[in-house]
């Protein structure tokens, strides 16, 4: 699966950043779980839908990966927890990939409320 084919998907939601952690892409139901728009998403930290407990790890993860290109948990559904702009804590099912376009890496990811 590509980024791209990932995009087009409308039963799960979709969001995709670039390599220094910006979102580029959400789909409309991004917005159904997470409760911001696109407008309100698009171009801010994906730190936003994280929850505060959890960033370091997941800077020290994308910084491992982006220094080694070696994936540890990528491709592989994940149960981890999110949070909407309500601050509401969720856990979620997250299918994550990488593909490097035009020399950067860009992820898309799946998100699924469980």
């Amino acid at each position: 699966m590509t980024i791209e084919e990932m995009k087009k998907m409308e039963d799960k939601t979709v969001v995709v950043t670039d390599e220094e952690g910006v979102l580029t892409f959400v789909n409309a139901t991004f917005e159904k779980h997470f409760g911001w728009s696109y407008d309100e998403a698009v171009g801010k930290p994906m730190a936003m839908i994280i929850p505060q407990n959890l960033r370091d790890a997941h800077n020290l993860g994308l910084s491992r990966f982006l220094s080694t290109e070696t994936p540890t948990l990528l491709g592989k559904t994940l149960t981890l927890k999110a949070v909407n702009k309500n601050n509401e804590e969720f856990d979620a099912e997250h299918f994550i990939i990488a593909e490097k376009i035009d020399g950067k890496w860009f992820f898309g990811a799946t998100i699924k409320p469980v």
